[in-house]
């Protein structure tokens, strides 16, 4: 039976981190709603109550009832759910003098408590709360406290109880990899056998047993998640996968060509529509950001639909769901947050199961699944592109000379990422390497591209705007390009992206003089929040 742990998410914005942490440390989780614990439990090997934008005296604040799980299996709470566990059970929770918010190091510890184990003296932690723990409950101890925080961390004396009112999960927690770990593997048992290589073995078997010789189509964007999918169930069922790539006209340049060539390198049995006369007339005249992707959504389907119908006798559709795409699409009340591509059901008229091999999978999971299947490195490590593609990196209505002037100008600031090679130590290097880019470690530093330092990065063309600029001795009259590039871990949030001057400089003058209908070059430096990393 395969272990895992339980993440019980009260609505933190890091709760995603959390799983991926745990799953870092080869080691199987679920995260769950609040109220969603399983009536089943057997395979569950600990509990961690994740943080939450409530106080614990909020009326709408969310409860769970810890006597299903509290005394039969260890738990760690983290934040609110440290704030939540003594709120319950008999201790004070009571709003703090000022948010303490930010970095803040562990004055004192006990060493001999298994949850700090390895841990350094004066270890700088995250803190991000409003309310603060003021008592504890009876029969629970300090194990924990900062400068201004007493109750940093506590532990009952005689039942399997943890909670720390700092993020373990977030990178400026300098050891808190080394806190998840002492609780998954020290204190829950875990054995770690969740890995990229087990997961392609035990997929790859359960694929086979749940298609047999039946036929699979599947819909390629040229993105990480479809290609790892495709490459996975190719090794599974062989001649009987086959790949529909629709070209809507919103690519990047050259992308339906190269891609195509990259799938049949990898031996996938693939054909390719062009279908970007049809998308192109039905966006004729439309500006509406949601109306774009409404349009091309119902086309690529109708698109799609009438390929998969030649394809005779088959029974599946698979798709690159991976888990956060299925979390985010419900969150812990039941009302969507973002609406996915590839969650929320299938035509009606098609017919077909769904089969979505990565679907408990993280990005980053994906891309280690993809470098275990030996899938091409620039196949695997490619930023997320939007399903419309470059429609929605177009503020306006869509034509055809319009796209042109994107995919060129986005083509060189691409390339410039590609091509300019940065080399970084310490901290920052640590959040490359986490990413999982490959790069080899010489004196401390490791040398990369910035398009590896960056998690995404697009131009945008403001096509309802024109600025006036001097070419020669003309007025030009024509349009700006913004240039985008965020560092993430997971897009839940995202900062914009330090990109040296000089590569700006160079990006920005090759833009402007090689790209016939823009005249100016800006750089959004906008963080999400408030910002989304798409402009529409």
């Amino acid at each position: 039976m395969q272990q895992k742990i339980i993440i019980l998410d009260f609505g933190s914005q890091t709760t995603q981190l959390i799983g991926r942490r745990v799953r870092e440390l080869d080691t199987f989780c679920e995260i769950l709603p609040y109220n969603k614990y399983p009536e089943d439990d057997s395979s569950v090997i600990g509990v961690i109550l994740s943080g939450s934008p409530y106080s614990v005296h909020d009326p709408e604040a969310f409860k769970v009832e810890l006597n299903r799980f509290v005394n039969r299996k260890p738990v760690l709470g983290i934040c609110y759910g440290a704030q939540f566990i003594s709120h319950t059970l008999g201790g004070r929770v009571e709003k703090a003098d000022s948010r303490e918010y930010g970095r803040a190091n562990l004055q004192s510890f006990d060493a001999e408590n298994p949850l700090f184990k390895g841990f350094t003296d004066n270890s700088q932690v995250w803190m991000s709360h409003g309310d603060t723990i003021t008592a504890i409950p009876d029969g629970f101890r300090c194990i924990a406290s900062t400068a201004d925080v007493k109750y940093a961390a506590y532990a009952a004396e005689n039942s399997p109880i943890w909670a720390v009112q700092f993020h373990p999960e977030v990178f400026h927690t300098m050891q808190g990899t080394q806190l998840l770990r002492n609780f998954v593997v020290g204190i829950c048992g875990s054995r770690q056998e969740w890995s990229a290589a087990s997961f392609v073995d035990t997929t790859v078997a359960e694929l086979k047993q749940q298609l047999g010789d039946d036929r699979v189509v599947l819909g390629l964007s040229g993105g990480v998640d479809s290609s790892v999918v495709a490459v996975l169930l190719n090794r599974a069922i062989g001649s009987n996968l086959t790949c529909i790539f629709v070209d809507h006209g919103m690519l990047r340049k050259n992308e339906f060509r190269d891609v195509m060539h990259d799938y049949e390198c990898l031996g996938l049995n693939v054909i390719g529509v062009d279908a970007s006369a049809k998308f192109f007339k039905d966006l004729e005249g439309v500006s509406d950001p949601e109306q774009k992707r409404k349009i091309i959504g119902r086309d690529f389907v109708e698109v799609f639909n009438a390929e998969a119908k030649k394809i005779t006798g088959a029974k599946w559709l698979a798709q690159g769901t991976i888990y956060p795409d299925r979390i985010e699409s419900l969150n812990i009340t039941g009302k969507v947050i973002k609406s996915h591509h590839n969650v929320g059901g299938l035509p009606k008229d098609m017919h077909l199961q769904l089969c979505e091999p990565l679907k408990w999978l993280f990005k980053d999971e994906v891309r280690r699944v993809g470098r275990q299947l030996g899938m091409p490195e620039h196949l695997i490590t490619r930023h997320p592109f939007p399903g419309p593609g470059l429609a929605v990196r177009i503020l306006g209505d869509i034509t055809p000379e319009k796209v042109r002037i994107l995919q060129d100008a986005d083509d060189i600031y691409i390339r410039g990422l590609r091509d300019y090679k940065v080399r970084l130590s310490g901290d920052e290097a640590r959040k490359v390497l986490a990413a999982g880019v490959p790069a080899a470690m010489t004196d401390g530093e490791i040398e990369v591209s910035l398009y590896d330092q960056v998690w995404q990065a697009g131009t945008v063309l403001l096509s309802t705007v024109r600025s006036v600029g001097v070419m020669g001795d003309e007025r030009t009259y024509e349009h700006p390009v913004a240039l985008r590039a965020v560092t993430s871990t997971d897009a839940m949030t995202a900062d914009w992206a330090h990109l040296p001057y000089d590569f700006m400089a160079k990006v920005s003058n090759e833009i402007i003089n090689k790209v016939r209908g823009v005249n100016r070059v800006c750089y959004d430096i906008s963080s999400k929040p408030p910002s989304t990393i798409e402009w529409e």
